[in-house]
């Protein structure tokens, strides 16, 4: 992949990338070629040290591929997920790329695409790794926007258990979780495609953060039992059911479920 780096970088060109990334996404299929997106990323970033205008112009070009060209399965789709992730990648490791790694990121996330807006999460992901103070603090915004995608993005970009080992970031991680809730506690309007989005996303984050701060994860599950709202008591429902929770911490999920109603709610 090295000599396609260079390539663009001499002819300003990315069409000869952009295939080898489609041709080897393993679109159409269930399951995209991840572990190319992983190397096309740090490939990336390795290059980015050299010229990282061009990189990020790279990246910016990739996630530019609209839902028209490359819908969902489509080998082309595969280009903006890879971008976003670099322009995450970019972001955290030039700090004159990062705001403008937000508002791209979070622009992408209201994309049609699922793969897309799983590219959107590693890409808030990798700015979290490197740039926690400032990330957390721009994710935060994000929730206030009240958009259910884009705060899918956050919940879905935070729930990393890798970045919870930092105990300010999963401290922060369970506040931007119930930040949501209250959102989705006062909105009128459930119905949508997003909001079921966001909801399928929380029905395992909020596990992930859990893990991460179990004392003040399971409490605060145990106060959204208390409202007896439809949509977050499934939410619930479901991060009890996750073999992360049951596995470490069985007493504190049997002990949680036992405050379910019995009553049926989907």
């Amino acid at each position: 992949m090295t000599h396609l780096f260079n390539d663009f970088l001499k002819t300003d060109n990315e069409e000869k990338l952009a295939d080898y990334l489609g041709s080897n996404s393993h679109l159409p299929g269930p399951r995209g070629n991840l572990e190319l997106g992983y190397a096309f990323a740090e490939v990336a970033e390795d290059f980015s040290t050299r010229d990282p205008h061009k990189i990020w112009e790279l990246a910016s070009r990739l996630i530019c591929v609209s839902a028209s060209e490359a819908p969902v399965n489509n080998p082309k789709e595969f280009l903006p997920f890879c971008g976003a992730v670099v322009i995450g990648v970019i972001g955290s490791t030039h700090v004159v790329f990062r705001r403008k790694a937000f508002a791209l990121l979070k622009d992408l996330a209201g994309d049609s695409r699922w793969r897309t807006r799983e590219g959107v999460a590693m890409g808030v992901q990798k700015l979290i790794a490197r740039q926690s103070q400032y990330a957390l603090k721009e994710l935060d915004s994000w929730v206030a926007e009240n958009d259910w995608l884009v705060m899918r993005a956050v919940a879905a970009g935070i729930a990393e258990p890798a970045l919870l080992r930092d105990k300010r970031t999963a401290k922060d991680a369970l506040e931007l979780h119930k930040k949501i809730f209250a959102r989705i506690l006062v909105a009128g309007e459930r119905k949508t495609a997003e909001f079921r989005t966001l909801r399928q996303t929380l029905g395992y984050s909020l596990s992930v953060v859990t893990c991460a701060s179990p004392k003040e994860g399971f409490a605060y599950m145990q106060r959204i039992i208390e409202l007896h709202d439809a949509d977050l008591l499934w939410v619930i429902k479901e991060n009890l059911k996750k073999s992360r929770l049951i596995r470490s911490f069985p007493n504190e999920v049997a002990e949680t479920k036992k405050l379910l109603p019995t009553e049926d709610y989907h």
